[in-house]
This record gives structure tokens, C-alpha cells and sequence, in this order.
């Protein structure tokens, strides 16, 4: 299914009207009728629709599986916090943030996760690989990357520029990468050393050692098919677990 088949279906199965998922996610009921009408291809409030649907970002935007179930990622922006979104959505609270800075003591239950400032992972064009140098620090739960199977020392953050991952990934956004996991699971999203440019794409196994490089952008960044060869030139450095941007 396309894009707005999936999103009508989704809706529909959440009981809810074109007007009533606007207002959740605060645009018009117009806007929603055009997604659903395939007029508008990449919708700029993708991850809030997801939200409110309760389905999976991937899934909505390109695979044809029946994976739906939702993908949390942390970002500033939220839902409208209103009643209508709490009655509609399976979260029961919202989480209180509490500010801190460099000077505030870890829990025990945080870890420190190193901000590479000077490199940057295109979702463009390609970056050159610029010198690491490690700028401030980012703060995660040890009990949440242990959840996933990350180990604290082998996390670092970078920043990501370019448009290939919109959507999903914007410009200036920041994504969480796991050196210590470089086996390419078909789907899932990477940082790569492709000739000696950085990027972050989804990265899908081909045939006879082949490798298909995705942009979530398909418009303006049709995949990439590498044959055997070609794909030696491209080294994983590791798995986006996380992401943020700051709109």
C-alpha cells in the first residue's frame, strides 16, 4: 500500500474523523484530506501523525509489511497537550522534564553519551570526514540503552544536515549511533563512511552482496542499488538508535 492508503487505514482503524486527527496534531482537516488523497507526499508533521495513529513512522512512509506498532523516538516537539489528545492516545501521563546542566551530578542511573560537534553525517550529498572533536556531553538513561542492547561506552551523538531524510530526520537534527553495532539488519538506519563522505541512510542487503542505500526523501534521493564490488566501498560505522531536532 501507498503512503495514503496506509495513513486512511490507520485513521479509520483509530476510530478517528479527518477533522478529529487534524486537531490532535494541529493542522486542518484539509491537510489530512490531502495526505489521504495522495496529494501531499511527505507530510511535515510525519512523527506527530504516527503519534496519534499509533502506528510505526516506516511503516507509513515504506514498507508494504503489517508492522504498525509505534516507534518512540525523543523530540522536543509533542502533541497539542490537550484532553482530546489524551483521550485518544495510549499514553496515560506526560513526562516532566527536569532542566540540568553541565554542573549537575549524574544519577546513578545516567551515563554521559560524547557530542561529536565537528562531524557531520550528511543526509545530503555527502560531508567530508572532518577532525572528532568531542564538544559537550548528552545525557541517556544506562537502564534504557541497556534495554536496547547498547553499550554506554560505545554510544556517541552527531549532528545530522541535509534534507535526504525528511521527513523523519530534518535538517540539524541530532541522532544517537551505536559503533558496536555494524551488522546491517535490512531497514534499519545506519551512519556510513561511503568513500570517504558521511551519511546516515537506511541500508538494505541485495543479493550476491549487493547493498541498497534508502533516503526517506525519495523524490529528490532515489535509492542507491551498489553491486558486490561497490559496496566494499562503504563502512558501517554504526546503528541510529535515537534521534532529536529542535524545532
Amino acid at each position: 500500500m501507498k503512503l495514503h492508503e496506509k495513513f486512511r487505514q490507520a485513521r479509520e482503524d483509530k476510530g478517528l474523523t479527518q477533522k478529529e486527527l487534524g486537531d490532535l496534531v494541529g493542522v486542518s482537516q484539509v491537510a489530512v484530506m490531502k495526505i489521504e488523497n495522495g496529494q501531499t507526499k511527505n507530510p511535515r508533521k510525519i512523527n506527530d501523525f504516527a503519534r496519534a495513529l499509533g502506528v510505526n513512522v516506516d511503516w507509513l512512509l515504506y514498507q508494504d509489511n503489517e508492522i504498525r506498532e509505534p516507534t518512540v523516538h525523543c523530540s522536543v516537539e509533542t502533541l497539542p497537550q490537550s484532553q482530546n489528545v489524551k483521550e485518544s492516545s495510549n499514553i496515560d501521563t506526560f513526562i516532566d522534564l527536569e532542566p540540568w546542566d553541565s554542573r549537575t551530578p549524574l544519577d546513578e542511573d545516567e551515563v554521559e553519551v560524547p557530542f561529536y560537534m565537528e562531524v557531520e553525517l550528511s543526509a545530503g550529498n555527502g560531508s567530508a570526514i572532518q577532525l572528532e572533536t568531542t564538544g559537550p556531553k548528552l545525557r541517556f538513561s544506562k537502564s534504557t540503552l541497556r534495554r536496547h542492547g547498547i553499550d554506554f561506552s560505545s554510544a556517541a551523538c552527531v549532528k545530522v544536515s541535509g534534507n535526504s531524510m525528511e521527513p523523519v530526520i530534518p535538517d540539524g537534527a541530532t541522532v544517537g549511533i551505536d559503533t558496536s553495532n555494524t551488522n546491517i539488519k535490512d531497514g534499519d538506519m545506519y551512519a556510513i563512511d561511503w568513500a570517504g563522505a558521511l551519511y546516515v541512510k537506511t541500508l538494505t542487503r541485495r543479493p550476491g552482496g549487493g547493498l541498497r542505500i534508502r533516503s526517506f526523501n525519495l523524490d529528490e534521493y532515489p535509492d542507491e542499488n551498489l553491486s558486490a564490488d561497490e559496496a566494499q566501498t562503504v563502512r558501517v560505522i554504526g546503528r541510529v538508535f535515537w534521534y532529536s531536532v529542535l524545532r
